[in-house]
């Protein structure tokens, strides 16, 4: 009889500064909802799954109401764009370049994702705002 063979889960990483961080299973992710992540300097970073399989992170603070719940929101596409709609005031992120929809005054930070399983790596950017 032979063993299956078993294939190491998909990691999430964030990139924050020169170095990446592991958030947690690729699978843990739900397609069109998010996760907090608390990130070692004290912040928490919003990690989204969209249905195509693409992660994107964002700041998980709200900046209009400054609590911590942007990873609650609720997902959608406007103009082919992912975005996340706060669930307190409903103003909606773009989930690659972290600009507002609603006020492009606003932004929230992104961070760059990707998915990592041993030996290979998929790397996957958030777009700058520009």
């Amino acid at each position: 009889m032979t063993r299956p063979h078993s294939t190491p889960p998909l990691k999430v990483q964030l990139r924050l500064e020169e170095a990446w961080l592991t958030i947690c299973d690729f699978s843990a992710l739900t397609p069109g909802r998010g996760v907090a992540a608390l990130l070692p300097d004290g912040r928490q970073a919003a990690v989204f799954r969209d249905r195509a399989g693409r992660t994107y992170a964002i700041d998980n603070r709200d900046p209009f109401s400054g609590a911590a719940v942007l990873s609650r929101g609720l997902t959608g596409s406007h103009q082919g764009r992912p975005f996340v709609a706060s669930p307190l005031l409903k103003q909606r992120f773009d989930l690659g370049s972290g600009r507002c929809l609603d006020d492009e005054t606003v932004t929230v930070t992104t961070y760059e994702v990707r998915t990592y399983e041993a030996g290979t790596t998929q790397a996957q950017r958030a777009h700058p705002l520009t």
